[in-house]
């Protein structure tokens, strides 16, 4: 591969992927892999993993002739030469695994951009009900900024960890946050979501094989999507998941019941936030499609206002702008491109 050439401007950036052969894993290195400032690309995967010394075009051959690093094994904690040099770090890696590295990778020149759940909640005791384990790092929890890309807060530019939202709380959340300024006149949120089966992983399960799959509700009231919700739109809901039997995308249905609803015009003024995003697009028919966002780093948002309820609706690809393109889009941020660059359209 001919190696890029850094703008006057930009300097090429050494970027680290650990836990790159996972789904969304495999999303960000595409991505990265086409870059313009990314310069060196090392991959890892857990010493553990079946993957490991592995090229990853092996095991994802629409990447031949343009990504054929090895995956190597990587212990946690390690710190080798590449991660101590390494501009970037990217942790695709479960939420426990995050939390373990943050003390080595916290005392490095990186970013980390984590696409994991391990520091996106603010309350330590949150994990134990709904990741299934006590914090290990629970005083960084409130360093961490949250990436959700188009509402960073002031934390974000001096921030050393991002963590990257999930994909169901980025779907209603795009939808929500515009509407923050009704909050005070909102009696309950109804949240119903239904994912592609790929936002369950790649490690092998029951309910996601071809004969087994099926739409299924599953999560109510448990979900660790849940809390993030709510921190971050900052009401209280019922978040419905469902499993789809389709391989990507999360289309949400929001239903906000009113006690004083806005008008027609207060609502549309609001979604006017998003009149010149390059990603996020609110549709006037109303019904945003999967087959029109799955491929892509965009989120497509419609609304109906009948009454006391206000129905929105969101649609993003849960790869991309539930993972890998909006940890791109943190990364552009942080030096100073356009939020879009490399984000496929």
């Amino acid at each position: 591969m001919e190696r890029k050439q850094a703008s006057k401007k930009y300097s090429l950036q050494n970027v680290v992927v650990i836990g790159a052969s996972g789904y969304a894993g495999v999303e960000l290195v595409t991505l990265l892999s086409e870059h313009p400032l990314v310069g060196e690309l090392t991959l890892y995967v857990s010493e553990q993993s079946q993957d490991r010394n592995t090229s990853i075009s092996d095991l994802y051959p629409r990447l031949k002739g343009r990504v054929e690093q090895s995956l190597m094994g990587l212990p946690i904690g390690k710190v080798t030469d590449e991660l101590a040099s390494a501009d970037a770090i990217f942790l695709c890696t479960s939420h426990e695994v995050s939390c373990q590295w943050h003390a080595q990778l916290s005392q490095l020149k990186a970013t980390v951009f984590d696409l994991s759940g391990g520091f996106r909640l603010p309350d330590a005791k949150l994990y134990p009900d709904y990741y299934g384990f006590e914090h290990p790092a629970a005083d960084a929890l409130s360093s961490a900024a949250y990436g959700l890309a188009e509402w960073l807060d002031e934390r974000f530019d001096s921030a050393h960890w991002v963590a990257v939202p999930g994909c169901y709380p980025t779907a209603a959340l795009l939808a929500l946050k515009p509407l923050a300024l009704f909050n005070k006149d909102v009696s309950h949120v109804v949240i119903n979501a239904v994912s592609g089966v790929t936002g369950a992983g790649r490690s092998p399960s029951l309910k996601t094989q071809g004969a087994e799959l099926s739409l299924q509700g599953y999560g109510a009231g448990v979900h660790r999507h849940q809390p993030e919700i709510d921190h971050y739109c900052g009401l209280n809901t019922l978040f419905l998941p469902h499993l789809g039997d389709f391989k990507r995308g999360i289309l949400a249905t929001i239903t906000v019941h009113f006690t004083a609803p806005p008008t027609q015009a207060q609502v549309e003024d609001v979604y006017q936030v998003y009149q010149a995003s390059e990603l996020v697009h609110v549709t006037k028919a109303g019904y945003p499609a999967l087959k029109d966002v799955v491929n892509s780093g965009q989120c497509h948002i419609g609304w109906h206002l009948q009454g006391h309820s206000l129905v929105v609706y969101s649609a993003i690809d849960n790869l991309l702008k539930g993972a890998a393109s909006q940890a791109l889009q943190c990364f552009n941020i942080k030096l100073g491109l356009p939020s879009a660059e490399g984000v496929p359209l």
